[in-house]
């Protein structure tokens, strides 16, 4: 036992006290004993105890059921809110995931073994100090991920705990020990039996880590193969072109690393070459080209972010980023409304940072001039926006009801004569004017050309 001491929260310690003078063991554990030993500032303060949770209850005056099946009250203080569970002992695991019995017990350490990481499972008590049996602060020093006990048998117990040590690699820059690593390699098909949720969950947390680029680890321990194959198939894949001196995978994972961690932006770099390998060819000269690849990237976005089960507007988000991360467009306001009026402007300053983060990605000898570019199009952008200028229908000084009334039928000619008005204001704002707008809406309501679509133009 480790004498070293901590600093709790004053409500932590409140519970700590109540248990105790009821005559009961209690302790802070897990993740708030790590992070407080790595100076980091914890998120959850979890409590373990040797008071079973209607024994809890009775102590506290505010209690909530949260997971009492599994031993755990969460004890109100005022309005904040602590998760207090009983030390146990999980039964045996038939689905990677679930114990199928959960007995109590009332010795701390039995209730350690159970834990994943040697790192996550120590437990600090003010008066006792910490509880370190398994060596995690050694582990800690040593930076190391190491599973408690038997690594086969952690992961047999929850095969998200594969997910996990990669993601705690990532967040702490620590390395997986050799036998917690052959244990991944072994048990890593288990992964098929977690809910598309749980995967979710640990994937973000990688990509918003400080090491995004340890999806490469999660590629080489076989978990991308399972939970996201979309991955595997950018490695190696070659890019003889005069932006690109990396292959797809090495250019993803830095342009990762180049972005600030938001969910939505790190997802969007994460998939915004997937369709690369579809699209590749060679022509003449050795050169390789992925002509409209963010708009197969997109498809692919669209598809796992489904399949993950992704909120609607993380989806719909990362899916229009991905598809217009390769718009071509130069500095002058007409290009930018036109790039306005395709990427939309809730997303259009993500995009630009989207577009940074893959210049940087990009070969050293074209970044200073791409960069510079992309400099005069956000000035641009802000001067378009600053004046109000015109790119959307919505902007446009008539409506549909206008050109009803001038006799133009509701339905796809409508839209259509629209979307023509709206690109004729975007080339000259002078255009903006009800009078010339149903003059020029006259002439298009009878021009079979009025239906062609938008054309844009990727990288």
């Amino acid at each position: 036992m480790e004498r070293l001491s901590m600093r709790i929260p004053e409500n932590a310690a409140v519970i700590l006290k109540g248990l105790s003078e009821a005559g009961y063991e209690a302790y802070v554990v897990g993740g708030c004993v790590r992070d407080s030993l790595l100076g980091r500032e914890p998120k959850d303060w979890d409590i373990t105890t040797s008071a079973r949770p209607e024994q809890v209850k009775a102590v506290f005056a505010h209690t909530i059921d949260t997971g009492i099946e599994h031993g755990t009250v969460t004890v109100m203080i005022g309005k904040e809110g602590y998760e207090v569970t009983t030390y146990r002992i999980d039964g045996e695991y038939e689905d990677s995931r679930h114990p199928k019995e959960v007995q109590f017990t009332s010795q701390l350490l039995e209730d350690l073994k159970r834990r994943d990481f040697t790192i996550n499972a120590m437990a600090y008590n003010p008066d006792r100090g910490i509880v370190d049996a398994f060596d995690g602060i050694g582990d800690l020093e040593r930076k190391i991920i190491r599973c408690v006990g038997v690594p086969q048998e952690r992961f047999d117990e929850d095969a998200l705990r594969i997910m996990r040590a990669v993601r705690f690699s990532a967040q702490l820059g620590f390395e997986i020990d050799g036998p917690t690593k052959e244990a991944i390699t072994e048990k890593v098909q288990q992964l098929e039996n977690i809910s598309a949720e749980r995967i979710q969950m640990e994937l973000v947390k990688i990509l918003v880590s400080e090491h995004p680029e340890y999806m490469r680890l999660a590629c080489d321990l076989g978990i991308t193969a399972v939970v996201l194959p979309e991955y595997d198939r950018i490695r190696g894949v070659s890019q003889y072109t005069p932006n690109h001196i990396y292959d797809v995978e090495e250019h993803t994972l830095r342009a990762m690393m180049n972005i600030v961690p938001d969910k939505v932006l790190r997802l969007t770099m994460l998939m915004h070459d997937f369709g690369k390998p579809d699209v590749k060819k060679m022509v003449e000269g050795g050169r390789e080209i992925f002509y409209k690849h963010p708009e197969v990237s997109a498809a692919y976005a669209e598809k796992i972010m489904r399949r993950l089960k992704f909120d609607n507007d993380t989806r719909t988000k990362v899916v229009r980023l991905v598809k217009w991360h390769g718009l071509k467009y130069d500095a002058s306001e007409v290009s930018v409304r036109r790039a306005l009026n395709r990427v939309g402007q809730d997303i259009f300053e993500d995009f630009i940072k989207v577009q940074h983060a893959d210049i940087e990605a990009k070969n050293p000898a074209v970044i200073p001039g791409k960069l510079a570019l992309l400099a005069e199009k956000e000035k641009t952008y802000h001067k378009v926006i600053a004046e109000g200028q015109c790119f959307t229908v919505r902007q446009l000084a008539i409506g549909g009801l206008d050109l009803i009334r001038a006799g133009i039928e509701p339905g796809p000619l409508l839209g259509a004569v629209l979307d023509k008005l709206t690109e004729a204001v975007i080339d000259d704002q002078r255009m903006n004017n009800k009078e010339k707008l149903l003059e020029l809406a006259e002439k298009l309501k009878d021009d079979p050309a009025v239906f062609t679509p938008k054309e844009d133009f990727f990288m």
